[in-house]
């Protein structure tokens, strides 16, 4: 194995071994603290801009060696192995969010640990989409969605759509399910790509914003802080999560990502039980997908510049362009 070689597979191990277990465990799950919005200025810190920087920069370079990931020995093996089961990747959602939709029904849940069932309609909502999925007919699978869509809008509106934007996800999984078979079914998967990136951004900026309830996790949890002090642990616990939704966003590196956000969801479970696996079941399903997939059916936005340093400007600024959006919008409405 060449120099070059050695050192992305290092960077891969590195990453996924660095990677701190709290940073995908839903805070708002586990946390003991109410809520305090800290001062803008507070997140804005120069350890904060200085690490934001230092991300950018990472990901530019990262988006300019990905094709070497390929090139590591076996790895052309796993992609053609993967491009052959993706016929199979439909199936999977469909059958693998009636299984996630099981476990939350056993549990008195819908959709998150903290949206429980209080209702008997809930209950027989949530059978008829079970049954429905497990139908192997797209119309059933249309049904389904149409539920699915009908039920979430309820949590919706107890909720606020607010609160909910932590699981936007699942109206992409429901655009996904409900245009099967159909001309914009190619739509499907892009749109999963995009809907679970931009919810991973959401739930990290969540963490600057609210960083007692993520501090509560890591005392009251033992969850270790590598050296780090707790805070700016927090901080780059955040950086983590978010930059995996930047990343499925602009489409690089998605098989990756997803066998490792896959291995630290493993990780997490293992830490905070059954919860973890209630809420994190359905996210499992879409990572395996992300993993058989790819990019091949998706058009990722740095493809539009064609040379290498239009990449790297573009990577750079479209990162703190979206990072401060996120940050901007979400503050502004907490």
């Amino acid at each position: 194995m060449s120099l070059r070689k050695k050192g992305l597979l290092s960077f891969v191990i590195a990453l996924l071994l660095a990677t701190p277990i709290t940073t995908f465990a839903h805070v708002k799950w586990f946390a003991k603290v109410e809520p305090e919005k800290v001062p803008i200025e507070q997140i804005l810190s120069p350890f904060f801009i200085t690490f934001a920087i230092v991300i950018a920069i990472i990901l530019a370079i990262l988006s300019q060696v990905m094709d070497y990931f390929l090139k590591i020995p076996y790895a052309t093996k796993v992609n053609n192995f993967l491009n052959g089961i993706r016929k199979y990747s439909r199936h999977i959602l469909k059958y693998g969010t009636a299984f996630a939709l099981i476990i939350q029904l056993v549990s008195g849940t819908m959709f998150a640990p903290e949206f429980e069932i209080t209702d008997f309609w809930q209950t027989i909502i949530m059978s008829l989409i079970i049954i429905a999925l497990l139908i192997p007919h797209h119309l059933s699978t249309k049904v389904a969605a149409f539920f699915m869509l009908a039920l979430f809008i309820t949590v919706w509106q107890d909720y606020g759509w607010f609160y909910m934007l932590d699981y936007g996800f699942y109206l992409a999984i429901i655009f996904v399910l409900f245009i099967g078979k159909t001309n914009l079914e190619d739509w499907g998967f892009p749109f999963l790509y995009l809907g679970t990136g931009l919810s991973l951004c959401w739930v990290a900026v969540e963490k600057w914003v609210y960083p007692s309830m993520t501090l509560d996790i890591v005392i009251n949890h033992q969850v270790p802080t590598f050296g780090f002090d707790p805070e700016i642990f927090i901080v780059m616990a955040a950086f983590v999560e978010f930059v995996v939704g930047y990343l499925l966003v602009v489409g690089i590196l998605n098989r990756i990502l997803g066998l490792v956000v896959t291995l630290i969801f493993i990780s997490t479970t293992l830490l905070f039980g059954m919860t973890e696996i209630i809420g994190h079941a359905m996210i499992h399903i879409v990572l395996i997908i992300f993993i058989i997939e790819g990019v091949s059916f998706y058009q990722p936005p740095i493809k539009i510049h064609k040379t290498k340093i239009d990449q790297f400007v573009f990577v750079f600024l479209n990162f703190i362009f979206v990072l401060a959006t996120f940050i901007l919008i979400y503050y502004r409405f907490a």
